[in-house]
């Protein structure tokens, strides 16, 4: 590897992991290597990379604009010297997934574990968080999602329709009564899952209308969203199939059940420039899988040999 490249993946990986330490961790590399090469980066560009300080590093505005590039390239490197044009079997190299850290159907911590039994030249980064991730700026192969946000340069693939439902608990009901229009929503409680925002859709016989609620709850957490919803505080979008027990119960009762609430879709994202490399396709054909089992009612579940 020319000396370019070697400083810019010590550029990238300072840049992933926010100090020289970790990018010398990751690269199994002496601080100072690290240090020097990224100084060396910076001083055949003629520009600053990096702002230095004695808590944190951050990358400059130029920085920014490099990263992506370089990253292409240097994976693009790092591919071409492991060699991909591999049997399945043979598949090897990095794999970087980012998923929702609330359950999404499958069991992919178990699906990734024997998938890595199943191809063990393979390394995994996972990364279980709920935000929105651009792949291609933050160096994902696969991201799994249930944000409708789209991207530039990425491909998306549908894995499974989540059913959703308008509820409140009757206490809820019999103390602030029932909505007669989604536009009454606003002068409601309700509760909002952090990563869908407080601006609900909804599809009714005059078409899609959307309305700003009024949160009296924002989380992240699913089990915190539905433990508010039973207890009476306020109105909330669920999951229908995860409710249809409390629901049948008469614990939940549909608010407005004469609208539909869109369904909430589970995509796969990946970068087009990732998209035919053996090991994304190969994982990615693993996903579909389990997510296509759970559709048909079959558990999800990756043989390990």
């Amino acid at each position: 590897m020319s000396d370019s490249l070697l400083n810019m993946k010590a550029f990238v990986a300072t840049a992933r992991g926010g100090s020289f330490s970790e990018a010398a961790r990751q690269l199994r590399l002496a601080p100072s290597v690290v240090t020097k090469r990224v100084s060396q980066l910076e001083w055949s560009l003629k520009c600053k990379l990096l702002r230095r300080s004695t808590r944190r590093l951050q990358l400059t505005e130029v920085g920014e604009r490099y990263l992506e590039t370089m990253q292409h390239l240097v994976r693009e490197y790092d591919e071409m010297a492991a060699g991909v044009k591999r049997s399945p079997d043979e598949i090897e190299g990095q794999i970087r997934i980012k998923a929702p850290g609330s359950p999404m159907a499958i069991d992919l911590c178990g699906l990734l574990a024997n998938f890595q039994i199943k191809y063990p030249r393979i390394t995994l980064e996972a990364v279980m968080v709920d935000r929105t991730v651009n792949p291609v700026e933050e160096g994902f192969d696969i991201v799994l999602t249930m944000m409708p946000t789209s991207f530039h340069g990425v491909i998306e693939e549908p894995l499974l329709a989540f059913p959703r439902v308008l509820c409140a608990a009757p206490s809820y009901i019999a103390c602030r009564g029932q909505p007669r229009h989604v536009r009454d929503l606003a002068d409601h409680d309700c509760l909002v899952f952090a990563p869908m925002g407080p601006v609900w859709t909804f599809d009714g016989t005059s078409g899609l209308t959307t309305v700003a609620v009024r949160p009296r709850l924002v989380t992240n957490n699913n089990a915190l969203l539905i433990e508010a919803l039973s207890a009476g505080g306020g109105i909330a979008v669920v999951s229908r199939t995860a409710m249809t027990p409390r629901l049948r119960s008469g614990a939940l009762v549909e608010v407005l059940p004469e609208v539909l609430v869109p369904d909430l879709w589970v995509k796969a994202l990946v970068p087009s420039t990732r998209a035919n490399l053996a090991r994304v396709q190969t994982l990615l054909s693993v996903i579909r899988d389990a997510f296509r089992a759970v559709a048909d009612g079959q558990p999800a579940r990756l043989a390990a040999s």
